[in-house]
C-alpha cells in the first residue's frame, strides 16, 4: 500500500511537471526537438519508477552491504529528480492560487503590475511563470547533485574554543578531536575518501580522540574491511568511544537474541582492534601533571524508539569526586533531559542528528529541518557553565549525500575560566 501511494505521488508530480514543460517547449520550433525532450523526460522518470518497484519487490531479506548501498543511491537519485520537480510544481500551484484570488477579488491588479505586464508583452503569462519556476527548481537540483557527487566527502574541520570553569591548569589548551556517526557501511568502494578523512584527522595533532557512536549502519560486519583504515587514526593520549543507536543491531531481523548479542560483541571487538577504548557506562580519571579530568562514556539513550541503555550512576562511579567532567553521549537528547542543570558535567559531546545531511550553514547562521525534532542539533550550546557540542557526523546514511551540512571533524580546545564561581 505504501509503495502504491508513493508511486502515485511521483506520477502526479511527473504529470504536472510535464504539463508545464510542454508550455515551455511551445516556443521550440523543431517538432523533433520537442519530441526528444518529451521522450527524455518520460524515459528517465519511468526508468526510475520501475527501478523503485523492482527494488521493493526483489529486496533481500539479509542486509547485503552492496545492495543497501544501492538503495541509498536510489534514494539520492530520487531526491535529485523529484525535489526540484516538487519545487517547480509548488511554485505553479501557489502562483495559480494567487492568480485566481486576484482574478476574483482584485480586478485591476494586472494593470497595476507593470513588471508582469511587460513580461506578458513578450511571452504568455504561463511561459513566464514556467521559466521562473525552472530557475527556482534548478537550485535544489544542482545542490543535491553536488551533495551526492562531492558534498558527502567535503570533510570540514571546525575549531571550537570552550572555556570550562573547573578545568585544571595543566589542561589549558588541551585539544580534543571529536568525530561521530561514521556509518562505515555507506562507504563501500570509497577507500580513497576514508583515507582522506583519516589524514585530515591525523593532521590536527590532537591530544585525544573521542568518537561518539554509530560506527556502522546495521551490522558489525560492515566494519570488517575498515579495521586497518580506522586504526590509523591517532592522537597523543589515545582514542575513546561510545556506542550509538545503530551499533546495537536493532535495525535487523535476527534469528535469535544470541545472534544479536554476537553481532554487538563483534562490533566491540572491532573497535578494540581499531585502537578505541569503548566506554560502556563507565568512566576513568584522565591525568596530566598530577591533575585530572573525568572522562565518562554512557551507552545510547534517546527518545523512543531509540535504545535507552544509559546508566549514569554506574558510569560516573570512578570520577564522582573530580570537579571537571566530560561526558560522551551519542544522542544530544540525553543532555536535554538529564544533564543541563541537573548533573555536574562541564562538557557533553554528542552526534546522532547528522544535521539531517541537509540544511544551510553560513557563518553563525544555520538551519535544517532536523531542528524541529532536536532543539540541539548541531554546534555548541550552553546552559550556564555547562556546554554541549553536537557533531554533524563524518558519514551518511539513507541519503547518499550532504547538502549544506558537510561532514565534520571537530577540534575542541579547552581553556580555563579563572573567574570566581559565585560571579
Amino acid at each position: 500500500m505504501i509503495l502504491i501511494l508513493c508511486i502515485a505521488i511521483l506520477c502526479c508530480i511527473d504529470l504536472f511537471t510535464f504539463k508545464e514543460l510542454k508550455t515551455l517547449c511551445n516556443r521550440i520550433s523543431g517538432k523533433h526537438s520537442r519530441k526528444f525532450i518529451y521522450w527524455l523526460f518520460w524515459s528517465v522518470n519511468i526508468l526510475y519508477i520501475l527501478s523503485v518497484i523492482y527494488g521493493y519487490i526483489e529486496r533481500p531479506r539479509d542486509m547485503v552491504l552492496k545492495v543497501v548501498s544501492q538503495y541509498y543511491f536510489m534514494i539520492a537519485v530520487g531526491m535529485a529528480l523529484y525535489i526540484p520537480k516538487f519545487v517547480f510544481v509548488l511554485f505553479h500551484l501557489i502562483e495559480d492560487l494567487v492568480h485566481l484570488t486576484a482574478r476574483f477579488s482584485l480586478k485591476h491588479m494586472r494593470s497595476k503590475d507593470t513588471k508582469v505586464s511587460k513580461a506578458v508583452d513578450t511571452m504568455s503569462r504561463s511561459e513566464f511563470i514556467s521559466k521562473v519556476g525552472i530557475l527556482t527548481a534548478a537550485l535544489p537540483f544542482f545542490s543535491i547533485t553536488y551533495g551526492i557527487a562531492k558534498g558527502r566527502f567535503d570533510f570540514k574541520v571546525r575549531n571550537i574554543p570552550v572555556t570550562l570553569l573547573d578545568l585544571p591548569e595543566s589542561f589549558e589548551g588541551f585539544r580534543i578531536l571529536q568525530i561521530s556517526d561514521i556509518h562505515i557501511g555507506s562507504f563501500i568502494g570509497e577507500e580513497h575518501e576514508i583515507t582522506k578523512a583519516i589524514n585530515l584527522i591525523n593532521s590536527q595533532n590532537a591530544d585525544i580522540i573521542f568518537f561518539t557512536g554509530d560506527l556502522v549502519n546495521v551490522l558489525a560486519t560492515e566494519a570488517d574491511h575498515w579495521v586497518t583504515f580506522l586504526g590509523r587514526m591517532h592522537a597523543k593520549y589515545g582514542k575513546y568511544s561510545v556506542l550509538g543507536n545503530h551499533d546495537y543491531g536493532g535495525y535487523y531481523h535476527w534469528s535469535s537474541e544470541a545472534a544479536k548479542t554476537a553481532n554487538l560483541d563483534h562490533l566491540k571487538e572491532l573497535q578494540h582492534k581499531m585502537g578505541f577504548r569503548l566506554l560502556l557506562n563507565e568512566s576513568f580519571p584522565f591525568y596530566l601533571d598530577h591533575q585530572a579530568i573525568g572522562i565518562i562514556g554512557i551507552e545510547n539513550w534517546g527518545m523512543p524508539p531509540f535504545p535507552q541503555k544509559a546508566d549514569y550512576l554506574k558510569a560516573v562511579k570512578n570520577v564522582e569526586n573530580i570537579p571537571c567532567k566530560i561526558l560522551l553521549s551519542h544522542d544530544p537528547t540525553y543532555w536535554d533531559n538529564f544533564v543541563a542543570g541537573k548533573k555536574d558535567i562541564d562538557l557533553t559531546l554528542s552526534g546522532h542528528t547528522h544535521g539531517m545531511q541537509f540544511g544551510v550553514s553560513v557563518g553563525s547562521f544555520q538551519w535544517s529541518p532536523i531542528k524541529y525534532k532536536y532543539p540541539h542539533w548541531a554546534g555548541l550550546y550552553r546552559y550556564h557553565n555547562q556546554y554541549l557540542y553536537v557533531n554533524r557526523g563524518l558519514g551518511y546514511i539513507g541519503f547518499s549525500g550532504r547538502v549544506g551540512i558537510p561532514p565534520e571533524i571537530t577540534v575542541i580546545t579547552l581553556h580555563r575560566d579563572i573567574r570566581d564561581k559565585l560571579n
